[in-house]
């Protein structure tokens, strides 16, 4: 699966499919936003904005439901870890990762 960040050619309907694949290019770690900085799920180590870079991300739409939307970001920290962020996109997005993403770099990946 060949995959590129806002390519809208490329073939994103699968997001388990392409968390696999981010995960076998190293984007193992699973993060989640609490309290204003994103935190590893595996060592609880937290990072503020300007400690991370999106390095992709990808939208997904419900097959039987249009307002089942998510996006799935690509994260790399100044330190080294990478790993994924999923946030429902729309109007059931998460108010903390909305902000928090705001002030994150957001690098657009070419291949």
């Amino acid at each position: 699966m060949n995959m590129h960040a806002n390519d809208r050619t490329t073939e994103m309907t699968d997001m388990a499919a392409c968390i696999n694949k981010l995960t076998i290019d190293g984007f193992a770690d699973q993060f989640k936003v609490e309290k204003g900085k994103l935190r590893s799920m595996d060592d609880k180590k937290s990072f503020k904005p300007k400690d991370i870079k999106v390095a992709n991300f990808y939208r997904f739409e419900g097959i039987s439901n249009p307002d089942d939307m998510a996006i799935l970001y690509a994260i790399e920290t100044s330190d080294g870890h990478k790993g994924t962020l999923v946030d429902a996109y729309g109007r059931y997005s998460d108010d903390d990762i909305e902000r928090f993403m705001r002030d994150v770099e957001v690098k657009k990946q070419v291949n």
